[in-house]
C-alpha cells in the first residue's frame, strides 16, 4: 500500500469512526482520547501531524526537538492505544494539554515561560497569540538541496519519515496552515523529487534545473492558502462568530444558490465550528471536522452543486481544494430576481422581533444567491443595512413607506462600491503597474506613515497585483475579485496594527465593523497627528546606484525615495511632487552620464535638496 493510500485511509477511517457521535461527545471523546487517535491515523501519520503542531507552536525551535517531542507523544499514543493503559490518567488528558504540557517539560525553549505558567484555556490562547506568519523565514523548497533530496528519498521507505524536515520547515513557516493542506504539499514535493530524481524527463546532470524549475510550482499554493487561513482566524478572533457565519453564509449562498436555507445553515455552522477548533489549535479536531464536512457536502451534492461531483470524485487530500475553486453553480431557473417579500411583508416587524437573526440570515441567504456579481463584503453590508433599516421602521410610529426608502439607500451603496472599483480599475489601466503602485504609496503613505517603506511597498504591490488579476475581467466578476482579494490584504494591514499600533484611524477602520472595513479604510483622511520626519543627511541618500539599468531596482530605490519624501512633507500638493520628481530626473541623468558619477552627486544632491525644499515651501 502506497503513502498516499496510507493517509486517505487513515482519514476516512477517523471519519467513520466517529462520524455518528453527537457533537458534544465526540468534543468529549476527542480531547481524551490520544490512543484512539493513534489508532485511526497509524504511527508514521500521527508522528507527522505532532511534527507539525510542534514546528508550528515552537516556531523559533529545531527540527530536532520538534522531532523529539513529536516521538515522545507518539509513544504516549501507541502505550494508550493498548486496552490496559486506556484508563490511565496520561491517557485521559485532552490532546491539546498533553501538546502544550510536552512543549512547557522543555529546558530549552525560551520565550514560552509565561505562557506555561499560566493555566488552560489561557495557555492554549497565550500560545496561539505568540503565532507569528511574518517571522522572515525563507521559503523551504527555493533553494532545495538536490542531491540531499535525492539521497533522502532513495534511502527512506515512508515519506513522511523522508520530508519530515520539509513538512517541519512549511509548518514553521505557515503555523495557521492546516495540517492536511501540509501533508497535500508534502505529497507534491515527494512527487517532485521522485520525478526530478528518477524520471526520464530529468536526467541526473539537470538535477538542479529540474528542483529550480518544479519547487516554486509545488510551494505557490501554501503562502495563499496559509494567508486566508490566517484571515479567517483574524475575523473570528475580532469580530466574533456572528461575523464569520454571516461571510460564510453570504459565500456559500453565491457558490450553492440552489441548495435550500436548511442546507446552507448546516454548512455555515459546521464550516464555523471548524474554523474555531482550527484557529483554537486543535489540529486533530480540525482535521476531523474538515472530513465531515467534505463527507456530507460529496455524499450529498446532488441537492448541493452540479458543479463538484468531479471533486468529490478526487482523493481526499485533494477535494477540498477543488471544491473551493469551483465556479459558482447556476442559479435555478424559477428564481425571482429580487426579495421584495422582506420589504413589503406586512409580518416582517412580527418575525424581526421573534426571530431575529433567522430573519436576517434568510435575507442573507436570499439575497447572495441572487447576486454573484457582488462580494461578499458588500453583501454584508447590504445586510447591515437591511438590519438597521427595519430597527428604524419596525419602531412605533414608524412611517408606512419606510422600509420602501431603504431600497434607494441599497441603489446609492451598489452604485458607489462599484464606482470606485471601475476608477480604481481605469487608473490602473491609464497608469500601468509601476505608476499605479506609485498612487497607492503617496496614499497610505499619508495614511499610515507609521509603516516603514517595506511594509508600504508590499502592501500596495499585493494592491497592484489585484489590479492585475482582476480588472481584466468581466463586470460580473470584477466586484467579487477585486474587493475579496483586497480584503486580505487589508486583513494582514489591520493584524500587523494588532502587533504594533498604527494610529487612532486605522485602529478604528480595523475595529469598528469587517463589512464596512474596505470603505472605512478607503475614505480614510491623512494622519493630522503624524510628526513629519526631520531632513538629516541620510534622509535622501543620491549615490552611484541611482543608475542601474536593472528597472526593478531602480524603481524600488524612487519607491523608497518617494515615501520618505512624503513623511518628510506629507501635505505636498501634485504640483509640488511634479516639480520635484522632474528636478531628480533631470539631475539623475546629469550624474549617471558624468564620468566621475559619485562626485557628481555628491555635490548635485544637496543642492537638489535645497532647491526642492524652495519649492515645498512656496
Amino acid at each position: 500500500m502506497n503513502w498516499r493510500t496510507i493517509i486517505y485511509v487513515s482519514f476516512l477511517v477517523s471519519l467513520t469512526a466517529v462520524k455518528a457521535l453527537p457533537r458534544s461527545y465526540r468534543d468529549l471523546e476527542g480531547k481524551t482520547s490520544i490512543g484512539q487517535r493513534f489508532s485511526q491515523l497509524q504511527e508514521n501519520n500521527f508522528k507527522a501531524i505532532a511534527i507539525i503542531m510542534f514546528a508550528q507552536y515552537v516556531q523559533g525551535g529545531t527540527l530536532g526537538k520538534a522531532v523529539e517531542m513529536a516521538e515522545a507523544v507518539t509513544d504516549l499514543a501507541k502505550r494508550c492505544a493498548a486496552a490496559a493503559a486506556r484508563d490511565s490518567p496520561d491517557c485521559r488528558k485532552p490532546l491539546d494539554r498533553i501538546f502544550l504540557d510536552t512543549i512547557c517539560q522543555e529546558e530549552n525553549l525560551p520565550g514560552y515561560a509565561d505562557c506555561c505558567a499560566k493555566k488552560d484555556p489561557e495557555r492554549n490562547d497565550c500560545f496561539l497569540a505568540l503565532k507569528n506568519s511574518s517571522r522572515g523565514f525563507g521559503s523551504p523548497a527555493e533553494r532545495p538541496d538536490a542531491e540531499a533530496a535525492c539521497k533522502s528519498h532513495s534511502q527512506q521507505q515512508h515519506p513522511l519519515t523522508r520530508y519530515s524536515s520539509f513538512i517541519y520547515e512549511v509548518s514553521r513557516r505557515h503555523p495557521f496552515l492546516y495540517a492536511p493542506t501540509i501533508l497535500s504539499v508534502a505529497l507534491r514535493y515527494d512527487e517532485m523529487v521522485k520525478n526530478c530524481c528518477g524520471g526520464a524527463e530529468a536526467p541526473a546532470h539537470n538535477l538542479e534545473e529540474c528542483f529550480r524549475k518544479q519547487a516554486p510550482k509545488v510551494l505557490r499554493p501554501v503562502k495563499e492558502d496559509s494567508l486566508r487561513q490566517e484571515h479567517t482566524c483574524g475575523i473570528l478572533q475580532k469580530f466574533g462568530e456572528r461575523t464569520l457565519k454571516a461571510l460564510k453564509l453570504a459565500q456559500i449562498s453565491q457558490k450553492f444558490p440552489k441548495a435550500d436555507f436548511v442546507t446552507v445553515n448546516k454548512l455555515v455552522m459546521d464550516i464555523a465550528n471548524m474554523h474555531e477548533d482550527c484557529c483554537r489549535g486543535d489540529v486533530l479536531e480540525c482535521m476531523h471536522d474538515r472530513e465531515e464536512i467534505l463527507h456530507y457536502v460529496c455524499t450529498n451534492h446532488d441537492i448541493i452543486s452540479s458543479k463538484i461531483k468531479k471533486c468529490c470524485e478526487k482523493p481526499l487530500l485533494q477535494r477540498s481544494e477543488c471544491i473551493v475553486n469551483a465556479e459558482n453553480d447556476d442559479k435555478p431557473a424559477d428564481l425571482s430576481p429580487h426579495v421584495r417579500e422582506f420589504i413589503e411583508d406586512k409580518g416582517i416587524c412580527d418575525r424581526f422581533a421573534q426571530e431575529k437573526d433567522t430573519h436576517l440570515a434568510r435575507f442573507l441567504y436570499e439575497y447572495s444567491r441572487r447576486h454573484p456579481e457582488f462580494s461578499a463584503q458588500m453583501l454584508l453590508r447590504i445586510g447591515k443595512g437591511y438590519e438597521d433599516l427595519l430597527a428604524q421602521c419596525c419602531k412605533p410610529g414608524a412611517p408606512e413607506d419606510c422600509c420602501s426608502r431603504g431600497e434607494e439607500e441599497l441603489k446609492k451603496h451598489i452604485y458607489e462600491t462599484e464606482s470606485v472599483m471601475k476608477t480604481s480599475c481605469d487608473i490602473y489601466k491609464e497608469k500601468g503597474d509601476y505608476y499605479f503602485q506609485n498612487e497607492l504609496l503617496m496614499s497610505f503613505t499619508k495614511k499610515m506613515p507609521q509603516l516603514t517603506s517595506a511594509e508600504l511597498i508590499k502592501f500596495t504591490k499585493q494592491m497592484t497585483a489585484i489590479g492585475s488579476k482582476c480588472c481584466q475581467l468581466s463586470q460580473d466578476k470584477l466586484l467579487p475579485c477585486a474587493e475579496e482579494n483586497l480584503d486580505l490584504v487589508l486583513g494582514e494591514i489591520c493584524r500587523r496594527h494588532l502587533t504594533d499600533p498604527i494610529n487612532p484611524g486605522v485602529c478604528h477602520c480595523c475595529s469598528s465593523s469587517y463589512a464596512l472595513r474596505r470603505p472605512c479604510l478607503g475614505k480614510l483622511e491623512a494622519d493630522e497627528h503624524y510628526v513629519p520626519l526631520s531632513l538629516t543627511p541620510g534622509l535622501f541618500a543620491f549615490r552611484e546606484d541611482l543608475c542601474t539599468t536593472e528597472e526593478e531596482k531602480l524603481q524600488h530605490k524612487k519607491q523608497e525615495m518617494l515615501i520618505n519624501l512624503i513623511k518628510y512633507k506629507p501635505q505636498i500638493t501634485q504640483e509640488q511632487l511634479t516639480s520635484v520628481t522632474a528636478a531628480f530626473a533631470a539631475m539623475r541623468e546629469r550624474c549617471c552620464k558624468d564620468d566621475d558619477r559619485e562626485a557628481c552627486f555628491a555635490k548635485e544632491g544637496p543642492e537638489l535638496i535645497r532647491r526642492s525644499e524652495k519649492m515645498l515651501s512656496a
